[in-house]
Formats: C-alpha cells, structure tokens, sequence
C-alpha cells in the first residue's frame, strides 16, 4: 500500500489552488476587438459608425457613391471605412487588447532541476516556482491595463471623429472651389467678349488707346486668375481625394455643382461648453489617463518594497535515502533600492497627468467660444451676402440693362456692371463656404479634439483695370 505524505498532500493542495485561482484570472479577447465600443462613441458625436475595412464592403460602397453626387455625409461615411490612417488606428486597439489579456495571466513558473554523482551516489533535485507578487497583483494589473484599453477605444474614436472633420471641411473646399472655376470661366467669357468689343472700337476710332488697353489687361488678368482658381480646384479635390482613401478608377466621384444652403437657424451658444466638457474626446481621454496613471501609482506602491516574490515545489532523490519533498521561497531583499524613487516618479506623473487634465479643460472651453464666435459671423457674412450684397448688385444690374435698352448707358457700364455682379457672387460662394466651415470646426469643438485656431477669409476677386469710367 502507498501512503502519501501529509507534505505531499499540502504541496498538491497548493498546487491545485494556484491553478484553479490562475484559470479564472485569465482574461479573453472580446469578438470584435472594442470596434463597437469605438463605434458607439463615434456615432453619439457624429452619427456615424466605424469598423474594419472590408474591400468587398468598400468596393460597393464606392460604386453606389458614384452613382449620385457625393454629399458631406456620404463623405464622411467613405472615409471611416477607407481612409487607411484611420484603419492603422483601430489596428491598435487589438495591441491594447493583448496587454489586456497578458495582464490577466500569471508568468510561467520556472523549473530547476539538478543532477550530482559522487561515486556511487546520485543526487537529483527539483524545483517548481510560481511568481506569487504577479499573481497577487494580477487584479490591479488587468485594472490598469483594462482603463489603457478602455483609452485606446477612445483614442481610436478621436482619430475617426477628426478623420470624419478632415473630410468634412476637404468636401466643402472642394465643392466651393468647383464652383468658383464656373464662375470665374463667366468673368473670363465677359472679359474676353469686353475686349475684343474694345478693340474693334479702337479700330474705328471710338474708344482710346487707353481704354482698350485697360480692356485688354482685365481680360490677361482674368484668365490668370481662372487658371489659378482650376488649379485650387484640383488641389481641392485631390485633399478629398486622399481622405476618402480612393484611387485608381474610384477617384471619378461626382460632386455637387454649388454648396448646400444656408440652415433656416443657428444654434444657441449657453450650453456648448458644458457639452463640450461631457462630450469632447481629449478632455474625456485626458481624464481617463488620469484615472489610468493613479491605478499604475497603486500597483507601484503595492510592489515598491517587494516585487520579487516566489515560492514553488521543491523534490530532491538521493542514492540509498527515501525521496525527499518540500518547498522553496525566493524572496528579493530591499536593501539597495527600497523602492521609493519609482513611488516618487509615479507620483509625479500622476501631478502632472491631473494638470495636463486642467490645462485640457481650459483649452477646450477657450476654442468652444472662439468656434462659435466663428461660427456665428460666418452665418451672418454668408446672409448678408445672399440676402443684401447680391440682390442690390444684380438689381444694379437690371436698372444699367435697362439704362443700355434706353441708350442711357455704354457698353463699356454694362460691362463693367457684368463683371462686379460675378465677382460679388464669387465672393458670396467664399463666404457660404466659410459658414460650412466654421459649422464643422464648431462641431469638432465640442465633440472632437479641437482644432486650430480659424481665421475668416476676405473675398478674393478680380480687380477692376477700367475703374474710372
């Protein structure tokens, strides 16, 4: 009969505990890798979802869009599904993942084994140690490493919302920017009908050297100016382009020939910052990193004294005795580094971790107020020229019509009136797209991560070479 040992018995016990506590420490990966965590928060802000590229999904996608012209959302929609800097982005939430899962399983134990003959005699021992300090702290550790994945997913949704405010703003400079090439081809086409009606005047004697040439430097200038213009057109469209993540053949989309109108309202100012500080993503992120780094600052003061920790089976055969059976502790002695500097070097991170957070703060409340003062002028330039500015000039422009059909005006006044009207609409179009502008950089301020500072643009028109007539 085989009696076991009362040791033995202990040292299987112990043994068999450590497994089963070890088993159910182990974290899993999750079915989608926190895509729908990141996608949720995303289409809270900007009503849009994300997810992993998927060339099947986006090659269909792409055709559908370039059946109809593309609009802001389908814009933005394309890009969060095809804008590759943004797919490297969600690829780092699988690497957060596997910290995750790491954090929830305890090192391999180690094994030692010793043999020793003198003579006769064979000594053979063996050892089996497990890292206690790990598996005691394994909670704190998947705590801390579950807040840093938690950060990820919110990382990856600031990327998108900011990939998704990127292509926002790149549609409406390329929409505006096709529709300044059509209207500047007008100028182009009045500048050039003006001078050769100069120059056939000049032949019969009717207008000066001077004013034909005046004509005539219109005309040169108006044509630099429309290469100009179909050249931002290009620059403007490649920029979409390149969010979208298309090329190849997929880059034939169609866009609108003019901008989307102006909404009938705005929105109210009292309650965009207190969104802002619920809503937007570096203040959220600044706050979970604080969470994150006072987590690390207790896994750092729990292991500051002892961080090596091991105890483990321990069996050892020796010729002509009984097998001998027992355990073995390995313990690091703190008598060098007591652990105090890394407690110090996390409590200062945390300090600065919570000032970064304030600063964070401030910063968003200073760019909410600053997008909407933005945003508010924008409304009220693009207004004032769809509803004051462009209806007087082309009232302007009806009265010399009828001034010409009277014999009461030149030519040349009607002329000159025809270019003023179109350069007032170009300048109408720059202002409707600032307001689309501002719409987006407001919305990245309170949801997103900010932006830079916008500066309204002045109209850029053509100037006039025969004002003085």
């Amino acid at each position: 009969m085989h009696i076991v040992s009362p040791r033995t018995v202990s040292a299987r016990r112990t043994v068999i505990a450590l497994s089963a506590l070890i088993l159910s420490g182990c974290a899993t990966f999750s079915p989608d890798g926190g895509i729908a965590d990141v996608s949720g928060i995303t289409k809270d802000r900007i009503g849009q979802s994300v997810q992993h590229s998927d060339a099947g999904a986006v090659t269909e996608t792409v055709k559908q869009l370039q059946a109809a012209p593309l609009t802001a959302d389908s814009a933005m929609r394309l890009a969060l599904i095809n804008n590759r800097s943004l797919q490297a982005s969600l690829a780092e939430l699988g690497v957060a993942e596997a910290d995750l899962v790491q954090a929830g399983r305890l090192r391999n134990p180690g094994f030692s084994f010793s043999r020793q003959r003198a003579g006769d005699d064979v000594e053979i021992e063996r050892t089996v140690l497990f890292d206690l300090v790990g598996l005691l702290t394994i909670p704190l550790r998947t705590n801390i490493e579950q807040k840093r994945f938690e950060q990820a997913k919110w990382i990856a949704a600031s990327h998108a919302v900011r990939i998704a405010g990127d292509t926002r703003r790149a549609y409406y400079n390329a929409v505006a920017a096709q529709q300044g090439v059509i209207y500047m081809e007008q100028v182009v086409s009045a500048a050039e009908a003006g001078a050769e009606l100069a120059r056939r005047m000049a032949k019969v004697g009717n207008w000066s050297k001077l004013d034909q040439a005046r004509e005539q430097a219109f005309y040169a200038d108006a044509v630099a100016q429309l290469a100009r213009a179909r050249h931002n057109a290009v620059s403007a469209r490649e920029q979409l382009t390149k969010m979208l993540g298309l090329w190849g053949e997929d880059i034939g989309y169609k866009l609108p020939d003019r901008l989307p109108d102006l909404p009938a309202t705005v929105q109210t100012a009292p309650d965009l910052e207190k969104a802002a500080m619920q809503q937007r993503l570096d203040v959220q992120l600044a706050k979970r990193d604080t969470e994150a780094t006072a987590s690390a600052l207790g896994l750092t003061k729990v292991t500051g004294f002892v961080n090596v920790f091991e105890a483990g089976y321990t069996s050892k055969s020796e010729t002509g005795n009984p097998r001998g059976n027992g355990y073995e502790i390995e313990l690091a002695l703190p008598i060098f580094d007591w652990g105090g500097a890394r407690t110090a070097k996390a409590e200062s991170a945390y300090r600065q971790s919570m000032h970064r957070t304030a600063d964070t703060a401030v910063r968003a409340r200073s760019e909410v107020r600053e997008a909407y003062s933005a945003y508010r002028t924008a409304f009220d330039l693009a207004k004032h020229y769809r509803d004051e500015i462009v209806p007087l000039r082309k009232k302007i422009s009806d009265e010399i019509l009828l001034r010409y059909n009277g014999m009461l005006a030149s030519v040349f006044e009607l002329l000159a009136d025809s270019r003023a009207q179109v350069n007032s609409v170009n300048a109408a179009i720059e202002a409707q797209r600032d307001f689309w502008l501002a719409d987006t950089h407001l919305q990245m301020a309170v949801h997103g991560s900010g932006s830079t500072m916008m500066q309204l643009r002045g109209s850029a028109t053509v100037s006039d070479a025969s004002a003085g007539h």
